[in-house]
């Protein structure tokens, strides 16, 4: 998977489209990730202790990382990542400008 934490991506396809976030978390089994802002559900919580508050809760869910792309911060432009030796370190770079990401 090319997409890594801290990465801003933005979502190709659904209900979300057009909408940009930073990946919180990524799942590389599931082929998932995790972006703030993007695919929020909500989520019904019960008081569970004395003094706890209850409620609705919105929280970021999965979304599925072939559905979105991720943003260079160099051009701004949402691109596929490339891979590129540099010395004994392999980087990924921006398709479109060459910028390491």
């Amino acid at each position: 998977m090319n997409i890594r934490k801290d990465d801003t991506v933005i979502v190709l396809s659904g209900k979300d489209k057009g909408k940009q976030g930073k990946v919180l978390s990524v799942n590389p089994q599931a082929g998932k990730l995790v972006a703030e802002g993007i695919n929020v559900a909500s989520r019904h919580r019960k008081p569970r202790k004395q003094g706890e508050e209850g409620g609705i809760i919105k929280m970021e869910t999965p979304i599925y990382a072939c559905k979105v792309q991720v943003v260079c911060p160099k051009c701004g432009k949402a691109t596929r990542v490339a891979h590129k030796i540099e010395g004994d370190k392999k980087v990924r770079v921006c398709k479109k400008c060459g910028a390491a990401l």
